[in-house]
């Protein structure tokens, strides 16, 4: 009895250790995802900075009516949507392929230098991007049209060019977050226990047959938790990305226009506070019902793939 209730105090000494660990994260929560909350206050009112968020006028829907009613609403859902859904299917695909190909890898240094190239751009911010897109799009000085004036051929204001920025957003986008989306896939591939291969190969199977019958069942619990939880931001965009790359050129805004630019611009250009916010409430309403519906749907084929 002594020992169980020693062994008792040692765990919640323990836990106790670990949640002071976990407090800064947990306080960062608090403060810019919860406190913040308060402001949704702001969808159903008129904002005037001098009455406060409390002071100003109640409207009730209409900050939501006038976002629908406006053709804003139909072209920012169907760029924020289409951009994402490329991003998760294509992301999903490459990032598993190129995670099966270096779990064929075995010299050592060879892995380390993929990685690295791999992951180097993930440490980038947009804005750096930016500027090293600009150097080879730029109408005057970039190196597109520097070739293509050398060879004869009319150069382009691509920053006006609305037909290559789509795939170019997407090419981007995979670019920028590879190194992360297979980091986490290799992780996953390099923990399978080396007896399956073995036993594998025993058997007479092929390197195809081993990656078939191994090591994407073993891909697929991670990369479902993954979808779920891309399903749920399917509603957002990286606002980085779409504002910094396209230099916020006006031209481009039926091609490159989403959701969180368009919030961007009701607060800084046309100071719409409440129909900002109203749209930003639309986004996370949409996101947890999409998530939710998501993991229900994962939970009823295979409840031990579920998120929660």
């Amino acid at each position: 009895m002594k020992l169980v209730k020693k062994y008792g105090k040692l765990q919640k000494s323990k836990n106790i250790e670990l949640l002071l660990l976990t407090l800064p994260v947990v306080l960062y929560v608090f403060i810019f995802n919860y406190l913040p909350m308060g402001g949704i206050v702001l969808a159903f009112k008129d904002y005037n900075y001098a009455s406060g968020i409390f002071g100003s006028a109640w409207v009730g829907l209409k900050n939501f009516e006038y976002f629908f009613r406006s053709n804003n609403a139909l072209l920012t859902t169907f760029n924020t949507l289409s951009y994402n859904i490329s991003f998760i299917v294509l992301g999903t695909i490459i990032n598993c392929f190129i995670a099966l190909l270096l779990n064929e890898v075995k010299n050592k240094a060879a892995i380390k230098y993929y990685q690295t190239v791999m992951f180097f751009p993930y440490f980038l911010s947009w804005v750096v991007v930016s500027f090293i897109l600009y150097s080879f799009l730029s109408p005057a000085y970039g190196i597109l049209n520097q070739i293509m004036a050398h060879f004869g051929i009319e150069t382009q204001n691509w920053y006006q060019y609305s037909l290559i920025w789509r795939p170019l957003l997407i090419c981007a986008n995979l670019w920028k977050g590879m190194g992360m989306g297979v980091l986490i896939n290799y992780a996953v591939l390099i923990g399978i226990d080396n007896s399956y291969y073995e036993a594998a190969d025993v058997d007479g199977a092929n390197k195809w047959q081993m990656i078939w019958k191994i090591s994407i069942p073993f891909l697929i619990p991670i990369t479902i938790i993954q979808f779920i939880l891309a399903v749920g931001r399917i509603f957002y965009a990286d606002f980085g990305m779409f504002y910094q790359l396209t230099q916020g050129s006006g031209m481009l805004e039926k091609t490159t226009e989403v959701i969180d630019t368009y919030v961007f611009k009701l607060l800084m250009e046309s100071n719409q506070v409440g129909i900002g916010t109203a749209v930003g409430l639309y986004q996370s309403l949409v996101g947890l019902v999409l998530i939710m519906t998501t993991n229900a749907i994962v939970k009823r084929i295979d409840a031990d793939n579920a998120l929660f």
